[in-house]
C-alpha cells in the first residue's frame, strides 16, 4: 500500500507540475495578446501572438520555414555531435594522462575566457562561409565547455574505488571504462542537454553573419525590416524544436537508466 501511495503522489506531482507549465504558458499568450489589442504595449514593437500565429501559418503553407528550420537544425546537429564527441575524447586523454592535463589546463581555462561569439567571423573566414563555417562556430562554443566539465567529472569520481581497483591490479583504461565513465553517464547526458543551447547559440551567429537561409537569417531579416512579428516567429520556432531535442535527449537518458539498472 505504501508503494501505491508514494507512485499515486509521485503521479499527482508530475500532473501538478505539467498543469502549471501550461497555465504559466497560457497565461503569458492571452496577457501578450490583449495588452496588445488594447494598445497597452505597442504591437509595432512586440508583436501579438495572433499575428505571428498567422505569419507561422503562411510559412508552414508555403514550405518555407521548413527549408530553413532544415539547414538550422542540420547545422545544429553537427556541431552538437561533433562538439561533444570531440570534446569527450579529449577530456577522456587528459584523464588518462595527468601531465599533458596539468599542461593544457591554464590554456583551456583561456580558451573559455574568451568571447567565442565575437570571435565568430573570424572562424567563418577560416573555415568558409558556408554550412562548415557555421558548424565551427557552433563547435568552438561548446567544445571547451564540454572539454573542462567532462574532465572535472571524471576527475571527481571516488578516490577509493579508484583505489581499489588498483588494487585488484586494473589498467587506468579499465577504471575509465569500468568505473569512471558509467558512473558519469548521467553527467555526459547533463552536457549533452547544455550543449544543445550553446550548438544553437553558434549556429545562430553563424546564421546572423553569413548565411542567406536559416533560423538565423530570419531573425536578422526580420530586425533589418522592422518585422517584429518575423522575429518573434523565429524565437518562438526556435524554442519549440530546442525544447524538442531536450526531450529526445531525456527519452535517450531513460534509456540509458533502464539499460545499466539491469
Amino acid at each position: 500500500m505504501k508503494v501505491k501511495e508514494y507512485k499515486r503522489k509521485v503521479m499527482i506531482r508530475k500532473m501538478t507540475t505539467h498543469l502549471l507549465q501550461i497555465f504559466i504558458i497560457s497565461s503569458f499568450v492571452l496577457l501578450w495578446e490583449f495588452l496588445s489589442r488594447w494598445g497597452i504595449i505597442n504591437e509595432f514593437l512586440f508583436s501579438s501572438p495572433s499575428a505571428i500565429f498567422e505569419l507561422l501559418s503562411s510559412y508552414i503553407a508555403s514550405g518555407e520555414l521548413f527549408s530553413h528550420l532544415a539547414i538550422s537544425l542540420y547545422e545544429t546537429i553537427l556541431g552538437l555531435v561533433i562538439g561533444t564527441v570531440l570534446g569527450l575524447i579529449i577530456a577522456i586523454l587528459l584523464w588518462l594522462n595527468d601531465f599533458i592535463a596539468k599542461i593544457f589546463d591554464p590554456f583551456l581555462v583561456v580558451l573559455n575566457a574568451l568571447p567565442k561569439t565575437a570571435l565568430a567571423p573570424i572562424f567563418i573566414i577560416w573555415a568558409g562561409t558556408g554550412v562548415k563555417g557555421i558548424v565551427v562556430v557552433a563547435v568552438s562554443i561548446s567544445l571547451v565547455v564540454t572539454i573542462l566539465s567532462a574532465y572535472s567529472y571524471f576527475y571527481s569520481v571516488d578516490k577509493n574505488k579508484i583505489k581499489m581497483l588498483n588494487s585488484y591490479g586494473a589498467s587506468k583504461w579499465q577504471i575509465l571504462t569500468k568505473l569512471v565513465l558509467p558512473s558519469n553517464l548521467a553527467n555526459i547526458i547533463g552536457i549533452i542537454k547544455i550543449n544543445i543551447g550553446m550548438s544553437w547559440i553558434g549556429v545562430i551567429v553563424g546564421e546572423f553573419i553569413v548565411s542567406r537561409e536559416g533560423i538565423g537569417y530570419l531573425l536578422t531579416y526580420g530586425s533589418q525590416v522592422f518585422r517584429l512579428d518575423l522575429v518573434m516567429m523565429g524565437v518562438f520556432v526556435l524554442a519549440i524544436v530546442a525544447y524538442l531535442m531536450y526531450l529526445v535527449t531525456n527519452l535517450l537518458e531513460n534509456q540509458i537508466r533502464k539499460i545499466y539498472s539491469k
